[in-house]
């Protein structure tokens, strides 16, 4: 039997992904509600229009005969806007929009409702000895965390109905081929070959390769024990920034020298130009445990960090010479 999922954020990084990966099972058939429905995407996939996110998006159409929802379409960090206005707005689509989909979803007959949350919802950081797990009190901070808190224990008010099972999903910062933000200015600042300031920050981050946190979807697609649950993912490897640093120099093969300038130096240096919430995560620790995917699902990525960087780097080299 065929099994039908809707993707929404189906053009976003991680959406893209998570197409094609469902795309490759001839037992799946794939279902993108976009609002532009001439953006190309693999011909299988049956794509929708929804003009709209929010409390009052129509999702009928698009839900029929599905079976599971990823939810992978969000609004992101914005700058620039006044905290009660941007809160308001991320809540109209993180929250609002969510639980307008779960609902329709769960009245659609949809038994499962996976939903990509954030570790924000955790916090925004954690002692260098100490990790994030699935189990502890959400301490978000940010007007998108906020909104991801919120539609989280929205959802799971829903689950307990018995209307329909949620899983959550909170990555860590996602990479891989094509990643974006600040994850490719470091690439960027690494391939140009000039010395940085980054050579002795003894922090400790958890990363995720975006084919793992694909592989933990798919796995949360049917595993009886993920209902209902919430799940942190990462590649189950912490690095310093000055290692990560080292490990994407190798795989890009360039020379750069790092510089081993005083942390409390740099974090003075990033708030005197306003760069505070970057220095943060250059700088700050942010760790996760995973043994929960273990217990419950049997879970581990399948993947490793080396084996992210390799493919992270050789695209962007690739896409530099286009």
């Amino acid at each position: 039997m065929q099994k039908k999922i809707l993707v929404t954020g189906a053009t976003g990084f991680l959406g893209r992904f998570l197409v094609e990966h469902f795309c490759s099972s001839p037992d799946t058939i794939v279902v993108a509600p976009l609002r532009n429905i001439d953006v190309k995407l693999p011909d299988n996939v049956t794509v929708t229009h929804i003009p709209d996110i929010n409390n009052n998006t129509d999702w009928r159409k698009s839900l029929s005969g599905v079976h599971v929802v990823v939810h992978a379409a969000a609004r992101v960090h914005v700058m620039d806007e006044e905290p009660l206005q941007s809160i308001e707005k991320f809540r109209k689509i993180n929250v609002q929009g969510t639980l307008r989909l779960a609902r329709e979803a769960a009245e659609a007959g949809v038994k499962r409702f996976i939903y990509i949350s954030s570790i924000k919802v955790n916090g925004e950081s954690t002692s260098i000895n100490d990790a994030f797990t699935a189990y502890d009190t959400p301490h978000p901070s940010d007007a998108y965390g906020i909104s991801k808190c919120e539609a989280e224990q929205q959802l799971m008010q829903l689950a307990q109905t018995g209307a329909i099972e949620v899983v959550v999903i909170r990555p860590v910062l996602i990479y891989g081929p094509g990643v974006g933000a600040n994850f490719h200015q470091m690439l960027q600042w690494l391939i140009k070959g000039i010395p940085l300031p980054f050579g002795s920050v003894n922090n400790s981050r958890s990363l995720v390769f975006v084919k793992n946190v694909v592989d933990l979807v798919s796995t949360c697609i049917d595993h009886p024990r993920a209902a209902n649950e919430v799940f942190l993912v990462s590649d189950d490897e912490d690095v310093s920034t000055t290692q990560l640093m080292r490990r994407l120099l190798n795989s890009l093969g360039t020379k750069t020298r790092l510089i081993p300038v005083p942390v409390k130096m740099l974090t003075l240096l990033a708030d005197l130009v306003g760069r505070g919430t970057v220095a943060q995560r250059l700088l700050g620790s942010l760790k996760v445990d995973i043994q929960k995917n273990r217990r419950l699902l049997g879970w581990r990525p399948p993947y490793t960090l080396n084996d992210g960087l390799q493919v992270t780097a050789a695209h962007f080299l690739e896409s530099r010479k286009k």
